[in-house]
């Protein structure tokens, strides 16, 4: 009795561990997902810049 008592409690603890690492795996995974999409962004905004940059210096070069 005694020893399926503890094993029942480990198993729930066991599982409480696992949904506790489940969440903080898909925490990570949204946090992942995030900085990548900001990090494309920034890429995004970057190339247009330099696209700008660029029309611009050849504008000046033209006069």
């Amino acid at each position: 009795m005694l020893a399926g008592t503890l094993t029942s409690g480990c198993a729930k603890m066991s599982e409480g561990k696992d949904d506790a690492a489940v969440a903080r795996a898909e925490d990570a995974a949204r946090r992942a997902e995030t900085a990548a999409s900001r990090a494309e962004a920034a890429a995004q905004r970057a190339e247009a810049a330099s696209t700008k940059t660029e029309r611009s210096f050849k504008r000046k070069v033209k006069k």
